[in-house]
């Protein structure tokens, strides 16, 4: 099917939903895209991609690009709080034959992302306000007070989806019981190195994003915003930690905070209307697959709705190919939560014996092409 005399609409300026514009600039339909932000992303902390995230920028043409910008990461590093190496994995190796695993500044791949889409206007600073199916296509009206019909609605707007609230019966996100805060701090080591502390039910991670900076994330458990944690966090975790921290005290504008939440949802469509990236299938981050399985959905969308006859057509074979992916993130990232609960001395015992043979079964799947 080519897309002449379809009308698309693409809600989410992200990473969703500029690499489905991206994925379908060439198959022929008239595509709107509407951001509720007012311009592009110009903060933010980094971002790690795994291999099937970069064969999956690879496949849309934007490697290159990335490749100038990003640090690629050839090792992950697992410890407890006091800094004893509970296992190391060689990425370089693991990912061989797939693509490499990097790291960079969120802002860089945003800017990546918008120079992919070319002369495809954004309509910054709109939101749809209604969306109502009418037969085969859908009614949509904005928060500007226009409105259109579209024979196709995709709600790439992240994991609290607008489109999700109004045309899946508002169904919300869930809480996983994990506050995290993340922050961006000078660069002091020169390996490229993933490196996680184990807490008690929390977790301080590092990676290099550029050189001379580090992305720090922490996870303080269910609590939400709790005075004190950045005292408590030094009091309990070996160094970088307090290094890190100290950056963040001289200058806390990097700092971005909030609930991980989950989304899980027996069908992605309603008609035409679809749901893609975190806005359909969003989980913890502990497996880094966020970005990688909205890169994913753009490749395979664009290939779905080539290939089939009609759009409702399409949107079937889409999610019968891409959620038997998405579920097996959705039951690793719940392994992997469970097991970093474990009270520090079982873990670590675990993590030490079976770690590396966990790790390698969590990403085995994701090695095939999507």
């Amino acid at each position: 099917m080519r897309g002449e005399g379809i009308r698309v609409l693409v809600v989410g300026g992200g990473v969703a939903g500029l690499a489905t514009l991206r994925a379908l600039r060439d198959w022929g339909a008239t595509i709107d895209l509407v951001e509720r932000t007012n311009g592009p992303a110009d903060s933010g902390t980094g971002i790690y991609l795994t291999g099937n995230a970069t064969r999956a920028l690879g496949t849309l043409g934007l490697w290159e690009p990335i490749a100038d910008v990003a640090v690629e990461i050839t090792r992950q590093r697992s410890g407890n709080q006091h800094g004893r190496r509970l296992f190391d994995i060689d990425v370089a190796t693991l990912w061989d034959g797939v693509g490499p695993c990097v790291s960079l500044p969120r802002a860089e791949l945003h800017r990546a992302l918008l120079a992919g889409v070319e002369h495809f206007p954004i309509r910054w600073g709109a939101r749809p306000v209604a969306v109502a199916r009418e037969g085969e296509r859908v009614a949509v009206e904005f928060d500007d007070g226009g409105a259109e019909r579209y024979d196709l609605v995709i709600g790439a707007d992240g994991v609290n989806s607008t489109v999700r609230r109004l045309a899946f019966d508002g169904h919300a996100a869930r809480p996983l019981g994990q506050y995290a805060y993340r922050w961006i701090a000078p660069r002091v080591d020169d390996e490229p190195v993933w490196s996680v502390l184990l807490g008690r039910g929390t977790q301080f991670l590092t990676i290099p994003v550029s050189a001379e900076q580090t992305y720090c994330y922490y996870n303080d458990g269910a609590v939400a915003d709790r005075p004190g944690w950045r005292d408590d966090l030094r009091a309990t975790y070996a160094e970088p930690v307090t290094t890190m921290l100290e950056a963040l005290d001289a200058d806390d504008s990097t700092l971005h905070a909030g609930p991980n939440q989950e989304v899980v949802l027996d069908s992605w469509a309603r008609g035409p209307v679809l749901l893609i990236g975190d806005a359909a299938h969003a989980t913890s981050p502990n497996m880094a697959q966020g970005a990688a399985m909205a890169l994913e959905d753009a490749v395979v969308l664009a290939e779905s709705l080539t290939t089939a006859g009609t759009v409702a057509e399409a949107l079937r074979a889409y999610e019968a190919r891409r959620r038997p992916r998405t579920d097996w993130v959705l039951s690793q990232t719940h392994r992997r939560d469970k097991a970093a609960g474990l009270p520090p001395v079982l873990r670590d015992a675990v993590m030490r014996h079976l770690g590396e043979k966990l790790f390698r079964s969590n990403y085995g799947p994701l090695f095939a092409r999507p």
